[in-house]
């Protein structure tokens, strides 16, 4: 088996906490963490003492080495158009974290360099194997919750928060931060159109400039309505998704998911009625409601088991020729959505 040799630019929760623990982890016989880098020198030595690979502190001189399959840049989140770009005109295949960029022009640009080039170029996005979503997209393409009229999807919970993160200048706030992980699967099941966007935002417990409040809404003629939060101010979070359907409904957090629907076959013959019902009754009618439910196992539940699949399914495209399980396309799209929903609600910032 073809063993992938990788440069991780930046070892902070990303680099060194999700990218380079999968690799050395879980995926040691497919993947060869080659080489890694940090400003921090600490991180660097630490990195060196456990793997036994290049550590360098600054990002240029990894891109110097040439026998790197892959390149990962996992640097902050503000710079990770300008070391993509860098990589790419070293002539390596790139994988960027998300956010990818903060406009639709800058993936673009990112797009033409890696076309230019003939580089691999892809995109880190785990959520998209996430098991649950899996299945809920599932229970919605087999046609029991007949049309899909509204889903909502909400990464909600409650936290101050302090850290360079919250700077706009840092491309900062829970859209960028926590956003593509949501969006990307709303837009996964809105459908293949682009969106009408609308949005709110607000600033309630961070330090910084950026938000963390956001409400969108998805919509289209033709298409489910789609209504995302991604909130640090929700104290009660009953649910991650939902579903309201022709013929039922879904409901459920990461961990599980139950749905419930009639068969139309079933249910009680009907017909339009205009004149005034009998004993001035509403409609009543009995249905037969069937139900079902899914639960995730505790491996399937862990991050862990999303960041390998995602691995996986990368090293399946690298050298096999599969096809990426998320395109650049697709993400350019959710950069879309986030870029409106910014243009709605411009923020003061912070001098710096």
């Amino acid at each position: 088996m073809k063993k992938i040799r990788v440069g991780i630019i930046g070892q902070g929760r990303s680099g060194r906490n999700i990218h380079a623990k999968c690799l050395i982890e879980r995926l040691p016989d497919r993947f060869e963490v080659a080489a890694v880098c940090d400003p921090i020198v600490e991180r660097c030595e630490e990195s060196r003492r456990e793997t036994g690979c290049r550590v360098y502190t600054d990002y240029r001189k990894l891109l110097e080495e040439r026998d790197l399959d892959l390149v990962v840049n996992a640097s902050m989140s503000h710079q990770h158009v300008p070391v993509s770009l860098d990589i790419i005109a070293a002539g390596h295949n790139l994988l960027s974290e998300k956010p990818l960029a903060r406009t639709a022009a800058e993936v673009d640009r990112l797009s033409e360099a890696a076309k230019k080039a003939d580089v691999f170029f892809a995109v880190f996005q785990q959520s998209r194997f996430a098991p649950t979503f899996i299945k809920l997209k599932e229970v919605i393409d087999s046609g029991v919750l007949g049309r899909p009229v509204m889903i909502k999807v909400a990464f909600n919970g409650f936290a101050r928060r302090w850290d360079w993160q919250t700077l706009q200048s840092h491309t900062g706030g829970n859209l960028y931060n926590t956003g593509p992980h949501p969006v990307d699967q709303a837009l996964q099941l809105f459908g293949d159109a682009d969106p009408d966007v609308w949005c709110r935002m607000d600033g309630v417990n961070v330090y910084g400039d950026a938000e963390d409040h956001v409400k969108i809404l998805l919509s289209r003629r033709d298409h489910p309505t789609v209504d995302i939060e991604i909130s640090s101010c929700a104290a009660y979070a009953p649910y991650v998704y939902q579903v309201y359907g022709s013929q039922g409904g879904l409901t459920g957090d990461h961990a599980h998911l139950e749905w419930k629907y009639f068969k139309p076959e079933e249910a009680p013959p009907q017909a339009l009625v205009r004149e005034p019902l009998a004993g001035r009754k509403y409609c009543s009618e009995q249905l037969t409601w069937h139900t079902d439910e899914w639960t995730s196992t505790a491996e399937e539940l862990s991050f862990d088991y999303r960041v390998e699949a995602y691995y996986a399914a990368l090293y399946r495209t690298m050298t096999d020729g599969a096809p990426l399980a998320v395109t650049v396309a697709e993400v350019r799209r959710q950069i879309a959505v986030m870029e409106e929903c910014h243009r709605q609600n411009p923020r003061p910032r912070r001098s710096e």
